[in-house]
C-alpha cells in the first residue's frame, strides 16, 4: 500500500525527511518521534498534500507524481491533519457531508456513508449539533469521521487522540484495530499507549531519519522509545 525508496522531503533548506525507505501494507502502523522529527511532513507527502524532492513513492500501487493517478489515490485516501478546522456554523452532518462532497462521492451513497462515519466515532446523537457547540474531543471525532467517510484504503491520522478522554481513546483504538484488517492505517502519535493498544508496527523517526521499524513489543525490548532515540543520537 505504501512503498517509499530514499524518500526525501525538504522545506526550503531544512530536510524534514531524509532518504526514507519504508514498506507498509494492511494494518495499523504507529509513527513515533519527537517534535520536529518529520512525522507531519511525511504524512503530508503520503496524503499527496506535498511532494518529495528525491526518491520514489507508490501509494496504493499508484504514482502520486502523475495527475491522473494522484486523483485516484485521493479518492481512496483518508487524511486527518494535526490541525483540523471546520466551518463553525456547520452541523456534524454538514461537516462530514462536505468531506464526502470533496471526495466526489455520489448522492445516496454519500448520505449513507456520512451516517456510517458519524456512527463509527460515536456522534450519532449529536448529528445535528453545530460544530462550534462541541467539546474539543468531539470536534476531533468529527475530524476523524471526515477522514473515514469514503471508507479509505489508506488512512493517515496525525495525532488523532489529542483531546480524547480515556473512554473515547479506548473506542478509537478498537475502531482502528477493526479498520486495520482491510486498510493501511498510519497513526502519528506521541503516545506509546496508542502504539501498544492498536498498532502492528512502530516506526520511530529522529532528526528526519528512520531509526526503528518493528512491532511495538520489539521497541520495548530495545529499551523503549526514549532509549532508541537516545541511541540514534550517539
Amino acid at each position: 500500500m505504501i512503498s517509499a525508496t530514499r524518500l526525501t522531503v525538504r522545506h526550503r533548506r531544512h530536510t524534514a525527511v531524509d532518504s526514507l525507505d519504508l514498506e507498509l501494507g494492511q494494518g495499523v502502523h504507529a509513527l513515533l518521534g519527537p517534535n520536529g522529527a518529520g512525522k507531519s511532513s511525511l504524512l503530508r507527502v503520503l496524503a499527496t498534500a506535498a511532494g518529495a524532492v528525491e526518491g520514489e513513492l507508490k501509494l496504493l500501487g499508484r504514482d502520486p507524481r502523475r495527475p491522473a493517478e494522484r486523483l485516484e489515490i485521493r479518492r481512496r485516501l483518508g487524511y486527518l491533519p494535526q490541525t483540523f478546522g471546520m466551518f463553525r456554523g456547520f452541523t456534524v452532518r454538514e461537516c462530514v457531508s462536505y468531506a464526502a462532497w470533496l471526495k466526489d462521492m455520489p448522492g445516496r451513497g454519500a448520505l449513507d456513508a456520512v451516517e456510517r462515519a458519524v456512527d463509527q466515532v460515536g456522534l450519532t446523537a449529536r448529528m445535528d449539533a453545530r460544530y462550534r457547540t462541541l467539546s474539543g474531543g468531539m470536534q476531533r471525532r468529527v475530524g476523524i469521521a471526515t477522514a473515514l467517510v469514503n471508507s479509505p484504503r489508506l488512512l493517515l491520522l496525525d495525532e488523532p487522540t489529542t483531546g480524547l478522554d480515556p473512554a473515547e481513546r479506548d473506542r478509537f483504538h478498537a475502531l482502528l484495530r477493526s479498520l486495520g484488517a482491510t486498510t493501511t492505517v498510519v497513526l502519528a502519535t506521541h503516545l506509546m499507549e496508542d502504539a501498544h493498544a492498536c498498532c502492528d508496527t512502530a516506526i520511530v523517526l529522529h532528526a528526519s531519519r528512520k531509526v526503528f521499524v518493528g512491532p511495538p513489543r520489539e521497541l520495548e525490548l530495545a529499551g523503549g522509545y526514549t532509549a532508541v532515540v537516545a541511541g540514534a543520537v550517539h
